[in-house]
């Protein structure tokens, strides 16, 4: 039997990085994927990996940003499959690197919508779904920078760090309900978001890494499995690093 048979899955950003990586994972493991990204996104690419996986797929568009459509994102969910088993609240963006004094306030606040707020949202409606069919997992992406500073990301610092609070929140609220939430926290990974990092920051990235490599998006997608999994049925409120030991 396969970990995620069976299971519906809602994954915010699954067009492409690690959001696609954890799709087509799910779909190895046997369960009906939702891919939840922008109308514009590359997600028919997505969905033919996919469906080569041997698994379901189907797209709804979301913006984050937008409450009303987190909302009726999550409803078509169940609409059309009953239910929502595991959500992976992926969505987010990267910035350029400024100190303090160079971001701007407008900067830090879309850092903030999207990264943190998004995730927020994304959570309270899927943890009302939850409750309602008697149970579920969410799995949050935070970040290696929602545990220590970053020089140059305050706002990608400050969003992951309350991606964790929510976490550890909601996880207690919740454990009385059938509801599991944990976190993730990758170090850098070779995705898209690092495609235009400058050659110089990339090799700062690997030599900050004990194995001098960035991770790869298919080794975090083996954590998401077993974080939504029941091979962490008593796992809750925590986060998975995934980092090579930058942190240790």
């Amino acid at each position: 039997m396969k970990k995620l048979d069976n299971k519906v899955v809602f994954i915010t950003g699954g067009a492409s990085g690690l959001g696609r990586a954890s799709a087509v994972a799910a779909a190895h493991e046997g369960a009906q994927v939702v891919i939840a990204d922008l109308p514009n996104s590359d997600h028919q690419a997505a969905l033919d990996e996919v469906k080569a996986a041997g698994a379901e797929g189907w797209f709804v568009p979301l913006d984050v940003t937008d409450p009303a459509n987190i909302r009726q994102a999550v409803a078509a969910t169940v609409e059309k499959f009953g239910r929502l088993d595991v959500a992976l609240n992926n969505a987010g963006i990267g910035e350029g690197f400024f100190s303090f004094l160079e971001t701007s306030e407008e900067s830090f606040r879309r850092i903030l919508d999207v990264n943190l707020t998004g995730v927020f949202v994304c959570m309270k409606y899927e943890l009302a779904q939850f409750v309602k069919q008697g149970g579920g997992v969410i799995v949050n992406m935070s970040s290696l920078a929602g545990l220590k500073g970053a020089p140059g990301l305050s706002a990608y610092v400050a969003a992951k760090h309350g991606v964790l609070g929510l976490t550890k929140t909601a996880a207690l609220e919740f454990a009385r309900r059938n509801v599991r939430v944990n976190a993730l926290c990758p170090y850098y990974i070779d995705t898209p978001l690092l495609k235009d990092a400058p050659p110089d920051q990339r090799q700062q990235m690997v030599a900050a890494s004990p194995m001098k490599r960035l991770g790869r998006a298919d080794e975090v997608a083996k954590a998401f499995i077993y974080l939504a999994s029941d091979d962490s049925s008593y796992t809750n409120g925590t986060q998975l690093v995934i980092d090579s030991g930058v942190i240790s």
